[in-house]
């Protein structure tokens, strides 16, 4: 793989600019399968707040409704 592409994609992903520097030297060191390991976690790491930030879109949406049906009950 390209270095400046992988780095320009781990950038791209939000990877720290330390997760990019050990990412980077794991492929230069022929670690791959570790470089995928990191990889991958940094991925986890990121649907697990997508999953937070959903469940929080959620809360606010269930507290958006409950208010509008009070006000429409007070109208």
């Amino acid at each position: 793989m390209d270095i400046d592409r992988l780095k320009q994609s781990l950038g791209d992903a939000g990877c720290s600019s330390d997760d990019i520097g050990r990412i980077v030297r794991m492929f230069a060191e022929d670690e791959p399968d570790m470089a995928l390991r990191a990889i991958r976690k940094n991925r986890c790491t990121l649907m697990a707040q997508l999953h937070e930030s959903g469940r929080k879109i959620d809360c606010l949406d269930f507290l958006i409704r409950d208010l509008e049906k009070e006000i429409r009950q007070t109208k």
